[in-house]
């Protein structure tokens, strides 16, 4: 994959008359290349027009890549005041986009990403972040759904990050070659502060399993904090998706950014 998709995954059409657009107006947006291990890396890259030592959020795409709901994302926070930055951490295994069955998806390339791979790709977006109108010193990442499960392992392999935010990302599961530790392995140990938000009523993340991580966390005396919304599914922050819940979502978003600016990632 040498370059970015348009418009939103094929997995996912019709999307929502509901879905948010957010313009490029007063931002400089598109596509960027971020040099990696094994050569160029696309992703995506919004930040207010001219802007200079801004603060940095890496977003961290959902299991349809970066399509245009992560574009309009990072197009979100940068109307907030941050470079915002999506990697296609799929781009050696292929187009997420352009896959209609999400079973094939799932199994033609998302169980094909190792962890590895993604941490390392992360942390050449941060540094190109941070020489390309960012500031270094003030870093975030925030995830969706395959992308919140990887926040939570980027902020505890990258204790430079000040702040992270996970949406809906999976906590507990069986580990294999690819994904040796999960969110639950990594919590007596996580020291950057990670705002997690899930929703109750979530098929794919037990609510169980939302407890086993908050008092993991509680345990260990970490200041990361879970919010859990009641009677809300799964990608409750996708707009263009029938699981949009505006409410939960508009309030995730305010928690963000209060978190954001708490830990100084403003």
């Amino acid at each position: 994959m040498t370059s970015l998709g348009s418009g939103f995954a094929a997995a996912v059409q019709p999307v929502n008359a509901q879905t948010i657009m957010t313009d490029t107006t007063g931002l400089t947006a598109g596509e960027v290349k971020i040099a990696v291990q094994d050569g160029q890396m696309p992703a995506y890259r919004a930040m207010p027009a001219g802007g200079k030592s801004l603060p940095v959020v890496l977003v961290v795409q959902e299991i349809f890549g970066v399509h245009e709901y992560i574009k309009d994302v990072c197009r979100r926070f940068a109307k907030e005041g941050y470079l915002a930055i999506a990697p296609e951490l799929y781009a050696r295994q292929g187009d997420a986009t352009k896959y209609k069955d999400v079973a094939e998806l799932l199994k033609e390339v998302v169980s094909k990403v190792p962890d590895t791979q993604v941490i390392s790709d992360l942390d050449a977006s941060a540094d190109w972040a941070g020489h390309n109108g960012g500031n270094a010193e003030k870093m975030a990442v925030a995830g969706f759904c395959w992308g919140g499960r990887i926040a939570w392992m980027y902020a505890a392999h990258n204790p430079r990050l000040k702040a992270g935010a996970a949406w809906y990302g999976g906590l507990v599961r069986p580990v294999s070659p690819l994904t040796p530790r999960h969110p639950i392995d990594i919590a007596p140990t996580l020291t950057v502060p990670v705002l997690g938000l899930y929703g109750a009523a979530d098929t794919g993340i037990p609510g169980e399993t939302v407890e086993k991580m908050w008092e993991a966390l509680k345990e260990s005396g970490s200041v990361s904090e879970i919010v859990l919304y009641a009677d809300t599914p799964h990608g409750f922050h996708a707009d263009y998706r029938p699981s949009y819940r505006p409410h939960e979502a508009n309030d995730a978003w305010t928690r963000l950014m209060v978190w954001f600016r708490k830990f100084g990632v403003a």
